[in-house]
């Protein structure tokens, strides 16, 4: 039967999850097609403040790898948005050409920031908070800038703010209410958190109106309405969103604030469904998250022909997300002329707690300080539970019972994802499960905005007691119980050889295991295995797997191979050919000192390695990529050896080798260091008579400085001990864990132990010849297999 065609437009958090939904429900029955504006995989938008505010990183708030496309053969387009639909044959356009014929159609575009339409609102330095771009715009600010001001004094406009501190900016937040977060919080809440948010460094102008931007071409302050004026270099717009709707109202789909959906998130167009930020359901626009996920699981279940009740709207809550303030808000917020309150104000903890009852029933609450209830009241306020219900509970854990153990298990632990307490336990005790990161996993638990995390650990404890509290071994993943020594140990001990066979032997939790354990195991079968292991393809990461690094619209970059950084002119004038005929993006000189050919097309990359001629430069790899080399003795002054001869070497031995993360070295000829071998993994420095070997060096955003192994006499000593210190690195490393990672664990004086050792050097650098003995050029082995060039290049499944 032919696969039906599911295009999604949007690469968002609920598109995504929607399709997540579907594959749940209907694995292999749809061709699935995402295209996504921002040139990114999807990822968690509601942590974009700890992104900000630097308590993580962008690949940390990644929900779907590029990988997971690929493993799960979802066509993605990222980088490019759809300005055209087609309803009458069932058609999408692009921006760049594409036609997409769909069966069903999923509008995802999400919401685009409010902007106050104010005189200087398009000067430089003006940005609103709603991307990584917008993140990004911001901490740029802060290494020129120290004056921002944030217009908004929400949810979002606080968490900007708060990143913004964290950034070394002042920070002045000015907000029309004469109160914070009006919307979520009542008085008493809004004060209490002004009070802690000042104590924290921010500024508040309250019942302030902006009425220009002011500067010529950068922001340089705002004026008020009352003719007061503040100085600002940046000015942060958060006072809102609004739906998405422009490309379906253009297309004839009925539009209000939102597009209009039912129950089954169906607009008025056959086979055209919306769901997220951009749809409008029972006259109401959701902008929280565990809302677009039920509207997900709603259409899932409808695409899929099941039987299903459709969304019928939620109950919503708040959690701010700053550092060192928990707020919480659900259901109603302010007392009426129907309600009763239940009130508890701690003045020494500086705690909170409202919660608001009308006939007799919970309708709302809002907590300060201490919000561990409001998943609980969540729950219970979603079921409309009877007051007493609540009091008996609160009894209950008065007398020393964890609330978890005191909730029934229907009640939600996550409200994101709507994972109640019963499907959580149910899991850990089928699955094995015995930390946050397995239950994450196997259920979405904590998956989304994180808050629920000290109560799926206080479930984890309460299911499993003790072991729970005793369980601190690191595993490969969530797949499995055991750890990466142990994995190795079976694959020895019972001659495991494929990584299907690892997870089938060793009981994998997960039948096809995951986008972490897979390159793992191919890596450590590989390791074991050198010469009888075939690589598995299908294993690899996607750059690994097609040999060139994915850059952020979808496009490749090449670099080319060069020993030590040398080249000549034949080299030079092919690869400005290849540039011309290929019509690249950029030309760039990379740190390792090699030309990086940046903007290929996926199905060009075979052809541009076909032209070159050259081999490749690993750029992509967990693998020894290039060695950086000054011009050493035969040039300079300073140099007192032969610094480029010993990087050609070290590069041309150890080309290609795989090793658990990726490795950098560097060759210098004198003390001064040019090559900066002080912070590779592997950096030698060329004194008079001596060369001195440096290992497990960093230069990224955990600088570390190399520490030195050994001091020898000659070149051939040098490639010796680099390589048994290089083997040993790779037997003993966990994958993925970097040289400087791995050496701070155990410890400088144990490895010089082992590679001084000449029984130990010499049986480490035997089994490195042999590892190096299978390599294979990548390159020439894609041009020279068709079937590989038809799978991965011609047959596009990811970009």
């Amino acid at each position: 039967m032919d696969k039906k065609k599911l295009v999604l437009i949007g690469n968002g958090m609920a598109g995504i999850r929607t399709i997540e939904e579907i594959m749940k429900l209907l694995p292999d029955q749809f061709e699935i097609t995402v295209f996504g504006k921002e040139p990114y995989p999807n990822y968690n938008r509601i942590q974009l403040s700890k992104v900000l505010q630097g308590d993580t990183e962008l690949k940390d708030i990644t929900l779907n790898e590029w990988q997971w496309y690929e493993d799960n053969g979802i066509l993605l387009y990222p980088g490019e948005t759809v300005t055209k639909i087609d309803k009458d044959h069932q058609v999408v356009y692009t921006d760049k050409g594409k036609e997409t014929p769909y069966d069903y159609l999923i509008i995802a575009t999400g919401s685009n920031p409010f902007m106050l339409p104010l005189p200087g609102a398009d000067k430089e330095g003006v940005t609103a908070f709603r991307d990584i771009e917008d993140c990004e715009k911001m901490i740029d600010a802060s290494k020129n800038y120290k004056r921002a001001a944030v217009i908004g004094g929400g949810l979002l406009g606080l968490e900007a703010a708060r990143g913004l501190l964290n950034l070394g900016m002042a920070v002045d937040v000015i907000h029309l209410s004469d109160y914070l977060m009006e919307r979520q919080l009542d008085r008493p809440a809004g004060e209490l958190l002004q009070k802690e948010l000042e104590s924290q460094g921010m500024n508040f102008l309250l019942e302030k109106q902006t009425a220009e931007i002011t500067g010529k071409k950068r922001v340089t302050g705002l004026k008020f309405k009352d003719g007061g004026w503040i100085p600002a270099d940046l000015v942060v717009m958060a006072v809102g969103i609004k739906p998405n709707v422009a490309l379906a109202q253009e297309s004839g789909i009925a539009v209000n604030r939102g597009i209009v959906v039912n129950d089954h998130m169906e607009t008025n167009v056959p086979n055209i469904y919306s769901v997220g930020e951009c749809a409008e359901h029972d006259q109401m626009v959701y902008g929280l998250v565990a809302p677009l996920y039920e509207q997900g699981q709603a259409l899932a279940k409808h695409i899929c022909g099941m039987n299903h009740q459709g969304y019928k709207g939620s109950v919503l809550s708040t959690q701010l997300k700053v550092s060192g303030v928990d707020v919480f808000s659900t259901g109603l917020i302010n007392e009426t002329a129907e309600t009763k309150s239940i009130k508890v104000f701690d003045e020494w903890q500086n705690t909170y707690k409202k919660i608001l009852v009308q006939d007799d029933k919970l309708k709302g609450a809002v907590l300060f300080g201490n919000t561990k209830e409001g998943t609980k009241l969540l729950s219970l306020i979603k079921k409309g539970a009877n007051v007493e219900d609540y009091l008996e509970s609160q009894s209950a854990a008065d007398d020393g019972e964890s609330i978890v153990a005191s909730m029934s298990d229907d009640e939600i632990i996550c409200g994101c994802n709507g994972v109640s307490k019963g499907a959580i336990v149910s899991a850990i005790k089928s699955d094995g499960l015995t930390s946050v990161e397995e239950v994450k996993g196997a259920t979405n638990a904590s998956r989304s905005c994180g808050t629920c995390k000290n109560l799926v650990s206080d479930l984890l404890t309460d299911t499993l007691g003790d072991e729970y509290e005793a369980d601190t071994k690191e595993t490969v993943c969530a797949c499995t119980d055991l750890s990466r020594d142990e994995v190795i140990a079976e694959i020895k001990e019972k001659g495991l050889t494929h990584t299907k066979e690892v997870m089938n032997v060793l009981e994998w939790k997960t039948e096809e295991g995951c986008s972490k354990c897979k390159p793992a195991l191919n890596y450590y079968l590989g390791m074991v295995y050198p010469k009888e292991h075939e690589d598995e393809r299908e294993s690899r990461f996607v750059n690994e797997r097609l040999h060139a690094n994915i850059q952020k619209d979808g496009t490749y970059s090449v670099v080319p191979r060069m020993y030590g950084g040398v080249t000549n002119a034949k080299d030079l004038r092919t690869i400005a050919d290849v540039a011309e005929k290929y019509d690249v993006g950029m030309i760039k000189l990379t740190g390792g000192q090699r030309i990086d050919l940046l903007g290929i097309k996926k199905e060009d990359l075979p052809d541009v390695w076909k032209d070159l001629g050259m081999p490749s430069g690993y750029a992509y790899g967990k693998s020894v990529r290039t060695v950086k080399t000054c011009v050493g003795a035969e040039f300079c002054r300073f140099g007192t050896q032969d610094s480029t001869g010993m990087g050609i070497q070290l590069e041309k031995k150890f080309e290609g080798l795989n090793t658990p993360h990726k490795v950098k070295m560097g060759v210098s000829a004198c003390p001064r260091n040019c090559a900066e071998g002080g912070i590779k993994d592997v950096g030698v420095v060329g004194l008079d008579g001596v060369w001195e070997v440096y290992v497990g060096g960093n230069g990224g955003t955990e600088l570390r400085k190399a520490e030195l192994l050994v001091k020898v006499k000659s070149q051939q000593e040098v490639l010796e001990y680099t390589a048994a210190f290089l083997q040993y690195y790779r037997e003993n490393a966990r994958y993925l864990e970097r040289s400087s990672h791995y050496l701070e664990r155990v410890g400088i004086e144990h490895v010089k132990e082992v590679v001084n050792d000449d029984q130990l050097r010499k049986e480490l650098n035997d089994r490195m010849d042999e590892a190096l003995g299978v390599y294979k050029e990548p390159w020439n082995e894609v041009l020279e297999s068709e079937t590989t060039l038809k799978d991965l290049y011609q047959k596009v499944t990811a970009k």
